[in-house]
């Protein structure tokens, strides 16, 4: 990519996150300036957006994003999140291009709850997710947490279900995934959604 190509790239893609982020924002997921959001902009070489550092996420302008290679290094612009090398690594495992990351309390609550992995079946909204709504057990993987991004990535890659765009990182939050924001936004819903009924005690 030129560097012409690049910034129209970052640009278009900042203005994709900072909507994104304003709409989680305005459900509670994403308080004071916890999570974070990405999209790929190239995959080979891998470069994603990231939204940045320390920002209120209900607040991002387009301009509010970093641009990362696949290890989380910084290619063009200021600090990412903390968890930028997880992003990437996210989308080099499952191909997606776009990754969310918000702390929802369903997700922190259930990955306490059920340490070992939720469990979902026969409930329409799992066809939100791809899977069928009926005789189909679906597990949402929860692994343990960690500020070593390249360890809490191989938890998430020995975890990894191809059912399900998404895990839980255990009393931090949630991790989705799609092929663009707009579905990664559906996923992160839906497996939201499925989370808040478990932890309702249906």
């Amino acid at each position: 990519m030129t560097a012409d190509t690049i910034e129209l790239a970052l640009e278009g893609a900042g203005a994709a996150l900072a909507a994104e982020s304003a709409r989680f924002a305005a459900f509670g997921w994403m308080r004071g300036t916890s999570g974070n959001l990405s999209v790929v902009v190239s995959r080979d070489p891998l470069r994603l957006a990231v939204t940045a550092s320390g920002h209120d996420k209900g607040e991002l302008t387009p301009a509010d994003v970093v641009l990362i290679d696949g290890q989380g290094a910084v290619v063009l612009g200021g600090r990412p999140s903390a968890e930028a090398a997880l992003h990437a690594r996210v989308a080099a495992l499952t191909g997606a291009g776009a990754v969310v990351h918000v702390h929802t309390v369903a997700s922190v609550a259930m990955g306490h709850r059920s340490p070992d992995g939720i469990v979902f079946r026969d409930l329409e909204m799992l066809k939100g997710i791809g899977q069928p709504a009926h005789d189909v057990e679906v597990t949402l993987p929860v692994i343990a947490n960690s500020q070593d991004m390249t360890e809490l990535g191989d938890r998430l890659e020995a975890a990894y279900n191809p059912q399900i765009p998404a895990v839980v990182v255990a009393g931090h939050g949630l991790y989705v995934w799609g092929e663009t924001p707009r579905q990664a936004r559906h996923h992160t819903e839906v497996v939201e959604w499925l989370l808040e009924l478990e932890l309702s005690g249906r």
